[in-house]
């Protein structure tokens, strides 16, 4: 079956940084895109950041855009997510996910479209 292992997360202060590591295994993860996702206490889940099976295409949320980084490394089947800059309310337990469609040329925002998702990493920034 598919697994996907976060890690990385912790306490920083506002403003440092983390990059959060997103290992799979069960299937040819190069063949499918790659989504984080964070779910914040008190909070529904939502859509951080997401990168396409090739790497071609990414998406950001508005709120982290040009703040994070969303990249992979198929040789490693791992998706990374850089985080910079980063505020209070980036505190929250992150996840990433893999899509149920092969060979998507674009990156997906909406959570339908994963499949499989990661137990999740805790991130907190401390003001």
């Amino acid at each position: 079956q598919v697994q996907l292992v976060e890690s990385g997360g912790g306490l920083v202060q506002a403003g440092g940084s983390l990059r959060l590591s997103c290992v799979a295994s069960g299937r040819t993860s190069s063949d499918y895109g790659m989504g984080w996702f964070r779910q914040a206490r008190g909070r529904e889940r939502e859509f951080v950041a997401a990168i396409s099976w090739s790497g071609g295409s990414t998406y950001y949320a508005g709120s982290v855009k040009g703040r994070f980084t969303v990249s992979r490394d198929n040789a490693k089947s791992t998706v990374y997510l850089q985080m910079n800059s980063l505020k209070p309310e980036d505190t929250a337990v992150y996840y990433c996910a893999s899509e149920g469609t092969v060979h998507r040329v674009i990156a997906v925002t909406a959570a339908g479209f994963y499949a499989y998702w990661g137990q999740g990493t805790q991130v907190t920034v401390s003001s």
